[in-house]
């Protein structure tokens, strides 16, 4: 290529303003570039053998480079090395029309976003020019510094690692005819669990083989070499065969640099014949590997080359830009320039990225629609009469196999087995997906139950199935959910920003604490409730803490309702009292709170309580107090986000907005006594909204301490000081205090 020169605004296309240096030739570019080959009614390489097809992947690889150096170059800021070294890969997989692509990597979002500028995705957000690109990188409103759900033709958020391989397999599992390559880099695939996702799905559903891992194998972490820099092809391919992929396609940049060349080689360094001959493999391979996956055999794509091919600096040194990286200093302009192209170079990346898959991925991909669901309306529930005893979960469990019978796509996920939570009626209704077919656990190879024993893969497909438009529920232990919970804060983070409704992740979580004395403390770690009580003020997380087996279906039908909100279920599996009936169950998640049992008196104490099996000590402490005189009133806070005032949370600031709060009036009938206790059979979090609004003078909180071994639930209140005594004497001596 010749040397760079800086055209005046006149003599370049309007997308190209912003761009810093082009070049005034490129090797063949009248012969091989002459005309782009996508366009209108081509969405595709029509030969991927082709020479033509080759040269042009090559120039969208150098382009994406380009892009990405100079859009991070502009701030200062951001990750060009990592995304360098795969963009051969996304080059060849974008122009052999595959678009829906997600990845593991965060920091590969510079290089992501150039692709959605470079098929014009970015304009439906007002970016028409590289100058725009680059003054909205890493600005609120933006493109943000890792991929989120506000990105125009960008499927999934991408930030913690170890997270993309869930949202290709969710989009596979729902989108059968659709490739869904996911990139993931080397530097995370020790993170928890990438490859062990791979292989659970691949034993549930040895049908869907329509994801595409593409490793992106530089060498190098964030800040040094990776974990697997030392392996040598044979124990990689092997690896992934362990791993249960039928084929892997592993193209080493080493093989076309030369006697001389390193264990981990630049292919932008090549001479020209080289470079193509390296971009024709990785072209092959790719082409090859989607094919594959497409038609039923489990594929995956390797592609080792240098981390920051073509950018300002090499292995880990390229991966992260700090505030002397600037457009000026002599490495990212040294970088920018031996990556400029051609202003024709570029009118021709921009027609095939245009029509590359029938269009832009703001148009084309599967996420930009919303999906269409098998109607719920009329959904059944059982009303039980108040007064009985039932299981919570038990109810529960029985309307969500309704929802199974009537929505195929829908999936329920478990690492510690529904029946364990007494819900083995959702997996006789709907079946536990295992190979094996047994009648007598309920398992077959068509099940919609999907219970590895793994809780980030059970979290990853559910939040992906619902991120991607379907439905699906996520059932736990609150005490292992946290295992799971990263990719569920992720996804529900998304969705407050997401373009477009869609489902709202649901989970359920049995509160072992309670529950499982025997145990110990191994399995009473309620503190994941502080979690989501944190999470409320987000926007759109509902953590529900439903009192019987009437308002748990009430929640769970309430949740079936919601878009874009992350609802969290927590219930025990033990019979209990009803309280309600379905019409106040409804009406309590509506209006956040209700009261379930009133008694009259000289003073009024006020309980309000979060959870249901932690009402048996409160309603005893209630009778004590009756007996001397004192008034009570024990209000259940189910829906605690409802309790909080509207400038608490940032309601207005999300997609599909709920701005419904309990106003003063209200909450004052409920809440305002001459003393306030709050009671959690978990943590104390999801009563502070309640302790926020609350006029009374005196207050206490009665909450979860630790865990212990015991042989009942009431052995746990002594020892957490939770019982009828304890507070029964606080209430007492809060009255006296007041008094003085």
């Amino acid at each position: 290529m010749s040397a760079q020169f800086q055209p005046t605004p006149e003599s370049f296309p309007p997308f190209c303003e912003g761009i810093q240096y082009f070049a005034d030739s490129f090797p063949e570019f009248d012969r091989l570039g002459a005309a782009p080959l996508l366009g209108s009614g081509q969405p595709a390489l029509p030969d991927a053998t082709s020479e033509a097809a080759i040269y042009q992947t090559l120039l969208a690889a150098d382009a994406l480079r380009y892009l990405t150096l100079q859009v991070t170059g502009s701030k200062s800021s951001g990750h060009p090395g990592g995304f360098a070294s795969s963009a051969d890969a996304v080059a060849a997989l974008h122009l052999l029309g595959h678009r829906n692509m997600v990845t593991e990597v965060g920091h590969h979002a510079p290089g992501f976003y150039s692709a959605m500028f470079l098929d014009t995705s970015l304009e439906a957000m007002g970016i028409t020019t590289v100058a725009e690109m680059r003054a909205r990188f890493r600005e609120r409103h933006g493109l943000l510094g890792h991929l989120s759900g506000a990105i125009p033709g960008l499927l999934a958020p991408a930030g913690p690692l170890g997270q993309g391989q869930h949202f290709a397999l969710a989009g596979a599992y729902l989108y059968r005819d659709t490739l869904f390559p996911v990139t993931i880099g080397d530097g995370g695939l020790g993170e928890p669990y990438i490859m062990s996702a791979f292989q659970h799905f691949a034993t549930a559903y040895p049908d869907v083989t329509n994801y595409l891992p593409v490793l992106v194998w530089n060498g190098y972490s964030q800040e040094h070499h990776s974990m697997v820099s030392l392996w040598d092809n044979e124990q990689m391919i092997a690896y992934w065969r362990a791993h249960g992929f039928d084929e892997v396609h592993l193209i080493d940049a080493r093989d076309y640099g030369g006697a001389n060349a390193p264990v981990y080689a630049d292919s932008t360094t090549f001479d020209f014949k080289q470079r193509m001959a390296f971009t024709g493999a990785v072209l092959a391979a790719a082409d090859a590997a989607a094919k594959s996956a497409l038609s039923g055999r489990r594929a995956c794509l390797i592609v080792k080359q240098l981390k920051g091919a073509g950018v300002h600096a090499t292995g880990a040194k390229s991966h992260n830009l700090y505030a002397h990286h600037t457009l000026d200093s002599d490495d990212v302009k040294g970088g920018l320039q031996r990556r400029a192209l051609p202003i024709k170079a570029w009118e021709l990346v921009r027609e095939n990225f245009r029509h590359a898959g029938g269009g832009p991925a703001a148009k084309v991909a599967v996420t930009e629609n919303v999906r269409a669901l098998p109607s719920l309306d009329g959904l059944a529930l059982t009303e039980f009469a108040v007064g009985e005893s039932h299981i919570p979960t038990t109810a529960f469990g029985l309307v969500v196999g309704e929802v199974g019978k009537r929505d195929p796509h829908f999936v329920v996920t478990n690492a510690d087995g529904n029946e364990a939570s007494g819900m083995a009626n959702i997996n006789k209704a709907l079946t536990i997906r295992h190979p094996t077919a047994d009648d007598l656990y309920f398992q077959g190879p068509s099940g919609q139950v999907y219970e590895p024993l793994n809780e980030d893969a059970c979290a990853g497909l559910a939040v992906g199935v619902a991120l991607f438009g379907g439905r699906s529920l996520w059932c736990s232990y609150e005490s292992f959910a946290i295992n799971g919970l990263p990719i569920w804060q992720t996804v529900t983070q998304a969705m407050a920003e997401l373009r477009r409704p869609t489902p709202a992740t649901v989970c359920l979580f049995t509160a072992g604490a309670l529950e499982q004395g025997r145990n110990g403390w191994t399995h009473q770690r309620p503190e994941i409730e502080n979690y989501f009580a944190a999470m409320m003020r987000n926007g759109n997380v509902y953590p529900l803490f439903p009192v019987d087996a009437n308002m748990i279906q009430a929640s769970y039908d309430w949740a079936l309702k919601q878009t874009n909100k992350g609802v969290v279920i927590t219930a025990s599996k033990s019979p209990l009292t009803i309280h309600t009936t379905l019409a106040q169950s409804r009406q309590a998640i509506d209006d956040g709170a209700i009261v379930l049992k009133e008694h009259k008196g000289s003073h009024t104490v006020v309980f309000a309580v979060a959870g249901d099996l932690v009402l048996q000590p409160v309603l005893a402490a209630a009778e004590k107090l009756a007996e001397t005189g004192i008034g009570s009133r024990i209000v259940a806070v189910v829906n605690p986000r409802r309790l909080y005032r509207p400038t608490d949370v940032l309601w207005d600031s999300v997609s599909e907005p709920d701005g419904r709060f309990m106003d003063d009036e209200a909450f004052r009938a409920l809440f305002d006594g001459d003393v306030l206790i709050g009671v959690s059979g978990g943590p104390s979090a999801p009563l502070e909204p309640v302790l926020l609004r609350s006029r009374a003078g005196e207050r206490e909180v009665f909450c979860w301490k630790r865990g212990e071994t015991t042989a009942n639930p009431q052995q746990l209140f002594d020892f957490n000081g939770m019982n009828a005594q304890a507070m029964g004497e606080r209430a007492m001596a809060l009255l006296e205090r007041a008094a003085g």
